[in-house]
């Protein structure tokens, strides 16, 4: 580990999975009396309080930033001797076994830039309490293994917050004097602390309803500002599109009278599935063809779904411990992304979400931040929302699902839910549901929840002419990671397929199981060596070198049928050209351009696959083909490679981007595939050098009736440096300067720019009147979005890492969470030459120095440095 002696930072105290004890003490109900206020909000809060199990320890019950104003115990008020605060948590000895508490404490919303607890955003109050909130609006065992039945009562003043929502179902409501009013809300069903939310605000509703299997109506709500009303009938249809699938698919059926979303602005995460009240981040809800893009519309498409999903895949059936986090969320990533492919293409959802996987989750596990899908420790949970947790856990699901079979993974859900509801369960729970429902042994297949790590698999086809049969031979491998030196052998599902190349099809489609560090496979009936299709549809999480020649790869580019596949061999065929391009080495760009060529003009393939396959791996991924990453040289290939396939194939830009013109707008497959096409087209136009290419840009850019094509030809542009750049990026502004999500789009188009000056671009950016630490998504806008800009990041100069070192270090006085997920692109410098490595440590050295520094910081930069 790097020397962080002289630094000011102190190591936080580390959780350790294996410490779990059972809570000492449960709490069946709690009542809340809140009477709030954007300044000073005082919460009452009644607690009918169990001893658990046979001893004699105290009551403890977490607390953050609370001022305490009475205790009581049984209705009698405590002296101040009979009660103690130690590190925040109050701590009472009580007597017997069972006794109600009863706590009053103030604390201001306002002061809350946390964004965690009770806090003020837009006009409105509202709560997040995942992870460790709860502990910030009253005294409470704040852990998942504590599930009470939750009655709240809040007042306010009825002109400022005319709506009052929490969980549950509403139970009554009336005036006070003074112009308050006060609502009273009841969940039957127990919840974990982290699952509570109340909302206060002027808000108005989108009010629909559903009819459950069962034969209940379901009330529906969507509150947002009266101006943003409009923009919620998708995030309605995906709503109740989701409770019909969950239904179909699953058998689940939702369980209250009332369902309530509300979008907020300023938001840590994307959504939070509190029990009947869920609460988003309003570019999760907020969609219309003027300012939300075909991503943005998948996006609200998908959160709603996943939000609503956790109603029984972490609600009903919730956490035992914060280590079982991919108990909830990785299942949850699985529905919501089988939920998407049926509402769309099953083809390109696969493809988008192999993407994000190894754009994040491979980097994560080559990274000193690599751990387990159920990792063993932690010092700030908050760091644990990783794509590791979310879409590596996803992975594990979906291999249990291909591995028993939609049947009997049906049965394995059934079990699962039906054996743990009410409960708070651990992934060896799901995992024992999946072996009993679907009789399989996943013994060996739990190292997938144990060990950090991208598995490498290695694929060699050999072929015997006397026998007339061909054998595979896998291997894998695993790299050390930190506290994980010796790897066990995984058990990876590899979809197979073996095409003869005589008559363009194979066999059928086979499941190898590989089990061992290596593993053969025979296969009869060959008098010619087939063609290798391997990690059909992505069936496990793996890095393949299946050593597959430029002619092998370009046959399967034309001929595979399995959809991620054909794509797969697109894509290695460019990763082949780029990478050797950047070793000096000479390639084959001529099979490149045959392959895109032949795929762009395939009038059979549906448009939106031909975007994504003809797409150009990105200089991120690249970067994780190689040993040390060479940011210039790599962008340099890939330019030069899109330059000439622009410049190659300029006539079927052309044609492409002509007849892909819309009239009016549509959110059918066909029209999205469209205009995902039409974008990629442009893009490859501009490319191409073409004298005219920026007017067509400036063109698709101010006639463009939807924010897809807007902003696509606003980002092409911005790459360069031409007056309809600089009149494009004025005109947006301008159009869009008062709506917040809209204007976060000009944040990030910058960020992510190619130009030449984007570090100085994001510098001034950052200064900008509209720019602020203050909101998660602006935030994220502009830095997230630079750190992902690997060429403009990391250059030589090191600036970028002082600027997100910078950004950090401010940020993390106001929101600890958010500064928190801008440490780790710094911590990847091992990939780097030395130079920038030794910029990158000395970045992580300076803000580990600083004092105050919050938990949540201090163990991304410490881990970070190792």
């Amino acid at each position: 580990m790097a020397d962080i002696q002289s630094t000011g930072a102190a190591a936080p105290i580390v959780i350790r999975r294996s410490d779990y004890r059972a809570p000492d003490w449960l709490v069946p109900d709690i009542t809340l009396d809140v009477s709030l206020d954007v300044l000073l909000t005082r919460i009452h809060a009644t607690l009918s309080v169990t001893r658990n199990g046979n001893h004699d320890r105290a009551l403890r019950l977490d607390g953050d930033g609370l001022v305490p104003l009475e205790v009581r115990v049984d209705g009698r008020a405590l002296d101040a001797g009979e009660w103690t605060i130690d590190g925040g948590a109050l701590v009472i000895t009580l007597p017997t076994d069972t006794h109600r508490i009863e706590t009053l404490v103030e604390i201001s919303p306002q002061a809350n830039s946390k964004l965690m607890g009770l806090y003020a955003s837009g006009g409105l109050l509202c709560t997040q309490c995942e992870a460790q909130g709860f502990r910030r609006i009253t005294f409470f065992p704040d852990r998942p293994d504590v599930l009470s039945r939750y009655r709240v009562r809040m007042a306010a003043d009825k002109a400022t917050y005319p709506i009052l929502l929490a969980n549950g179902d509403p139970v009554g409501q009336g005036d006070l004097e003074g112009g308050r009013h006060w609502a009273e809300w009841t969940d039957p069903f127990p919840k974990p602390c982290y699952l509570f939310a109340l909302v206060a605000g002027d808000l108005a509703c989108n009010a629909d309803s559903f009819m459950t299997m069962s034969g209940r109506e379901v009330a529906l709500g969507i509150w947002v500002k009266e101006a943003d009303l409009l923009r919620t009938a998708h995030a309605m249809k995906a709503l109740k599109d989701s409770m019909a699938w969950d239904e179909r698919v699953y058998g689940r059926e939702y369980d209250l009278d009332v369902f309530n979303i509300v979008a907020v602005a300023d938001f840590n995460f994307g959504a939070m599935e509190n029990k009947g009240l869920n609460i988003f981040n309003s570019r999760y809800i907020l969609a219309d063809p003027e300012t939300a893009t075909d991503i943005d519309y998948d996006g609200v498409e998908g959160v709603v779904a996943h939000e609503y999903f956790h109603n029984w895949s972490g609600n009903r059936v919730t956490c035992r411990d914060w280590f079982q986090l991919s108990l909830k969320e990785g299942f949850t990533v699985f529905r919501d992304q089988n939920f998407s492919a049926d509402m769309g293409s099953h083809a390109v959802k696969r493809i988008e979400d192999v993407r994000i996987l190894r754009a994040a989750q491979f980097q994560e596990d080559q990274g000193p931040l690599a751990h387990p899908v159920r990792p063993e420790s932690y010092m700030e949970i908050s760091n644990f929302y990783t794509a590791t947790i979310y879409n590596k856990g996803a992975e594990l699901i979906r291999m249990m699902a291909l591995m028993l079979g939609a049947e009997r993974f049906r049965a394995g859900s059934d079990l699962y839910f039906d054996r743990h509801d009410g409960e708070a369960a651990t992934c060896e729970d799901f995992v024992l549901a999946m072996e009993e429902g679907g009789g399989i042994d996943l013994t060996q297949f739990r190292h997938w929840y144990e060990q950090a790590g991208t598995p490498r698999v290695k694929a060699l086809l050999s072929h015997d002419a006397a026998s007339a049969t061909v054998t595979l031979t896998l291997e894998q491998s695993m790299q050390p990671t930190a506290g994980q030196p010796v790897k066990q052998p995984m058990a990876i599902p590899l979809r197979t397929a073996l095409f003869d190349p005589a008559t363009q099809a194979h066999q059928g489609d086979h499941l190898l199981m590989l089990t061992q560090e290596q593993q053969s496979f025979t296969f009869a009936g060959f008098t010619n060596l087939p063609i290798l299709s391997i990690n059909r549809g992505f069936s496990a999480p793996v890095i393949l070198d299946a050593n597959r020649s430029q002619a092998d790869l370009t046959f399967l580019s034309a001929h595979d049928d399995d959809p991620f596949a054909r794509y797969e061999a697109i894509q290695q065929l460019m990763v082949n050209v780029l990478i050797g391009a950047v070793a000096g080495q000479p390639t084959d760009e001529d099979a490149v351009i045959a392959a895109i060529r032949n795929t762009a003009t395939d009038p059979v393939l549906d448009p939106a696959f031909v975007a994504e396959a003809i797409r150009l791996p990105s200089e991120a991924y690249l970067g994780d083909q190689m040993g040390q990453v060479d940011p210039d040289a790599i962008h340099a290939a890939r330019e030069a490679l899109q330059r000439r396939i622009g410049a190659d194939l300029e006539p079927i830009w052309r044609d492409i981007h002509d007849r892909t013109e819309a009239n009016g707008f549509s959110l059918s497959s066909a029209a999205k595939g469209a205009r995902k096409l039409r974008n990629s087209a442009l893009a490859y136009l501009i490319a191409s050098g073409a004298s005219d290419g920026p007017a067509i840009a400036f063109s698709q850019f101010d006639r463009a009736d939807n924010m897809t094509e807007r902003q696509a030809a606003l980002a092409i542009l911005a790459n360069g440096i031409s007056d309809e750049r600089e009149a494009a990026l004025d005109i947006f502004y301008n159009r869009y300067a008062a709506d917040p999500l809209v204007l976060d789009k000009w944040f990030q188009t910058q960020a992510l720019s190619f130009h030449p000056d984007t570090v100085a671009l994001v510098e001034e950016l950052g200064r900008h009147k509209d720019f602020t630490l203050a909101n998660p998504n602006r935030v994220r806008a502009l830095y997230g979005a630079f750190t992902a800009n690997q060429w403009a990041f990391h250059h030589s100069s090191g600036e970028g890492y002082r600027l997100v070192a910078d950004c950090i270090i401010a940020l993390d006085a106001l929101n600890p969470q958010t500064a928190a997920r801008l440490v780790p692109p710094l911590g990847r410098w091992k990939r780097f030459d030395e130079d920038r490595a030794a910029k990158m440590r000395a970045e992580l050295q300076h803000i580990l120095a600083t004092t105050g520094l919050s938990r949540d910081v201090t163990e991304q930069a410490m881990k970070s440095l190792e």
